[in-house]
């Protein structure tokens, strides 16, 4: 949006605002706090809050890595794909052997969820 003088002040905004983005993702930022309930001076309760804001380079480089060894977040690893196979090959043996034993198939509680008709 250009002004008297000529100059867009929108742009100006946008890269000011880049680079500051830049600058926090490669340092690093750090917000530190305490929470603290307490009843007639009796501490009740105590919340430490920590949170970093950096990219991930600088994180590895300051010996950040939890989040490359936790299961939960690393969903390429091999070690999970493996195990939900393991359990299906499981959960198909169960059924398997359900249907196979005489009376009990009508008796035993359905593995699989029901489908809902929808109106």
């Amino acid at each position: 949006m250009p002004n008297d003088s000529g100059i867009q002040v929108g742009h100006s905004r946008a890269s000011g605002l880049v680079d500051i983005l830049d600058r926090v993702l490669d340092k690093g930022l750090v917000v530190a706090g305490d929470i603290k309930i307490s009843i007639a001076e009796v501490e009740l309760l105590t919340i430490r809050i920590r949170l970093l804001v950096c990219s991930i380079d600088k994180a590895e480089q300051i010996g950040l890595d939890w989040w490359k060894h936790d299961r939960h977040l690393s969903m390429g690893s091999k070690e999970l794909a493996v195990e939900n196979d393991e359990l299906r090959e499981q959960i198909k043996r169960l059924e398997r052997r359900l249907e196979a034993s005489p009376g009990t198939a009508a008796r035993a509680p359905r593995l699989r969820p029901k489908r809902l008709d929808r109106k």
